[in-house]
């Protein structure tokens, strides 16, 4: 089960500003509120609910925040959002899916297909690119809370499809229909996790020179400052000097 991690979810965090802090707030917001409205308000009783309450925690979103976005769905000034998936690519032929919330279609495909074009992408019809990556669930645990092999063996008794441990903690990767029950086992054991929701999980990777790979990371930075937009995701891998220079 173990091995090295193709899965990346490029979602990454612009650091602590409160704008940015606010934007990702309103994000968590609209998740919670929408997984309230589709399900039972109760977080013990909704997998998708629940999910989005560990992801606004994780965040050190404050709890009233959270109880406000789920009466947000009883309310009556609660606001109707589709969930849409836009699918293209980007430059060195790099796969991206993105998933947004919006209560305007037809302006937040603009304003995504605006993005890919001036990144020298394209954006594709829906389908065109989700056949490399796969629907699974992700369960991640911090570093500290088991070890490697432990995690590994809790992992396959719960059910799960692989694990991998770095220094940045435990993936891991379920089927789809399986992340309820594999996240209740391994919470019982090891606390709540960071995380714990579907994802996309690319089938392989694409290696992209430095150059493709600066436009590449603007064009998903752009698409995450989109206040439609929740997650992002790509199949491509870029190397560590580019990473240490963006690090830097």
């Amino acid at each position: 089960m173990a091995g090295h991690s193709q899965f990346k979810n490029i979602m990454h965090k612009k650091g602590k500003q409160d704008a940015i802090r606010s934007k990702l707030f309103s994000k968590l917001a609209r998740e919670i509120t929408v997984a309230a409205k589709m399900g039972l308000p109760d977080p013990a009783m909704n997998a998708r609910l629940r999910a989005a309450v560990i992801d606004a925690r994780a965040e050190n979103m404050p709890k009233d925040n959270i109880d406000r976005a789920i009466k947000k769905a009883s309310g009556s000034e609660s606001e109707n959002y589709d969930e849409v998936r836009y699918e293209g690519y980007a430059p060195g032929g790099v796969a991206v899916i993105v998933e947004a919330l919006t209560d305007n279609r037809n302006r937040t495909a603009g304003d995504v297909r605006s993005n890919f074009t001036k990144a020298g992408g394209a954006l594709a019809e829906t389908g065109a690119v989700s056949f490399m990556f796969d629907r699974v669930g992700l369960i991640l645990f911090d570093k500290s809370v088991a070890s490697d092999d432990a995690m590994l063996e809790a992992a396959i008794e719960a059910g799960a499809d692989d694990v991998v441990s770095s220094a940045d903690g435990h993936e891991v990767i379920t089927a789809l229909e399986s992340l309820r029950d594999a996240q209740k086992a391994l919470e019982a054991k090891f606390g709540e996790p960071r995380k714990a929701s579907l994802v996309w999980r690319p089938q392989n990777t694409i290696a992209v020179d430095d150059e493709s790979g600066e436009k590449i990371l603007k064009l998903v930075g752009a698409l995450e400052e989109n206040d439609d937009v929740q997650n992002v995701y790509a199949n491509f891998e870029i190397s560590d000097a580019l990473m240490a220079k963006l690090q830097g």
